[in-house]
């Protein structure tokens, strides 16, 4: 053997070192404005009493095997007939992660000789479902309605006769801003396209009963939204709403749902419970957004714009400094990380600080105070 195995391997991750790019895992300590646990459920008395309740009664840990197989379960029928009441939708399709969800929606319902405009920004996993389909697809700017109004416009012209497919999140991991959703529900309206809404950092955080902010379009034919489990709902999963011919058509045609085993009967089980202690406890939600607007306070005096939800970016640019800041605030006790390209445009690295129910007042007042050192210091 002439050349050595993994060469490229090892030739690309000191690329990323070089560039400070380079990835690694770390424990999770200190002081949490890292995570998505947005309303502190995932380690709650209320859901570790639910899943003894759920072992009690004998559900299962494992299902065993695919849902087309032995692996569908009761629970998972019963969350999905809970999750469709919850979110207004005719069905609801149960995955065992959002990643999986959008691999599948993306992969599978655009057609060929169909387009997918989605945004810029859109996640990762829907830019690898939508590689795996037969649709062609285009980026529209960030935000901007009339982008995919002239995307779907100029496709039309030059002959395109499937169907349109309009791709967004609600609210965005990296910049926290919402998408003008009212406005790209017009344009879906006006060319005969499907509106696709990811609603995974804003499940359980906004609308009534935590519904997710999709839920001002109300109840419509060409509307599919993603609510996913492991953010504030605090467990695991992902839920896919919208007509009953989502489902079945991803039931009979998704590859990545047919050929994957199914969720846990447990985490079915554990998920419902937590979308009934959403709904019955709009306090938790009531109680964040408080947090957010101190946040949001405190940060002003340090010259940082507001996002308007609980993902506050700090927008660095250079990626050096920028994990210099975040390791002086990991050091000082707040776990807070740096986020690089490509996960963010290049240029916009940044600290990503998130506000959970994990966290009170005093906590962001001494973060605020470190941040504002740090950053002097870097």
């Amino acid at each position: 053997m002439t050349k050595a195995p993994f060469a490229a391997h090892h030739a690309d991750l000191a690329a990323l070192g070089a560039e400070n790019r380079r990835r690694a895992l770390a424990p999770r300590t200190g002081i949490d404005f890292a995570s998505n646990d947005y309303l502190a459920l995932a380690g709650s008395y209320l859901l570790n009493e639910a899943l003894a309740a759920g072992l009690r009664q004998g559900l299962p840990a494992g299902s065993g095997g695919s849902r087309l197989l032995r692996g569908n379960h009761d629970e998972h029928e019963a969350l999905e007939a809970h999750a469709a009441r919850h979110y207004g939708s005719e069905a609801a399709l149960f995955f065992s992660t959002g990643f999986a969800a959008n691999a599948a929606l993306f992969a599978t319902l655009p057609q060929r000789g169909d387009l997918i405009v989605h945004d810029e920004l859109i996640h990762a996993s829907a830019h690898d479902g939508m590689k795996l389909g037969r649709a062609d697809r285009v980026a529209a700017a960030h935000n901007d309605p009339q982008a995919f109004d002239d995307a779907i416009a100029a496709w039309r012209a030059r002959g395109g006769a499937g169907t349109p497919w309009i791709a967004v999140e609600s609210l965005y991991s990296m910049d926290g801003d919402r998408a003008p959703l009212a406005d790209l529900a017009i344009v879906a309206d006006r060319h005969d396209a499907v509106l696709i809404v990811d609603e995974a950092h804003a499940t359980g955080v906004y609308g009534p009963s935590g519904q997710g902010l999709a839920h001002v379009l109300g109840a419509r034919d060409n509307l599919i939204t993603l609510h996913t489990c492991g953010k504030a709902l605090g467990c695991e999963g992902a839920l896919l709403c919208g007509p009953a011919i989502v489902r079945d058509f991803i039931v009979n045609r998704g590859r990545p749902f047919i050929f994957s085993t199914a969720p846990s009967p447990l985490m079915a089980w554990l998920v419902r419970h937590a979308l009934e202690i959403v709904a019955g406890e709009p306090e938790r939600a009531a109680r964040l957004h408080d947090l957010v607007r101190h946040a949001e306070h405190r940060l002003a005096a340090l010259g940082l714009p507001a996002s308007g939800s609980q993902i506050l970016p700090v927008v660095i640019g250079d990626n050096a400094r920028t994990m210099r800041i975040a390791g002086a605030l990991q050091d000082a006790g707040f776990d807070i990380r740096g986020i690089r390209p490509p996960t963010v445009p290049q240029g916009t690295a940044r600290l990503r600080i998130a506000i959970t129910l994990n966290v009170g007042e005093s906590d962001i007042d001494h973060m605020a105070d470190t941040l504002a050192a740090s950053m002097a210091a870097a």
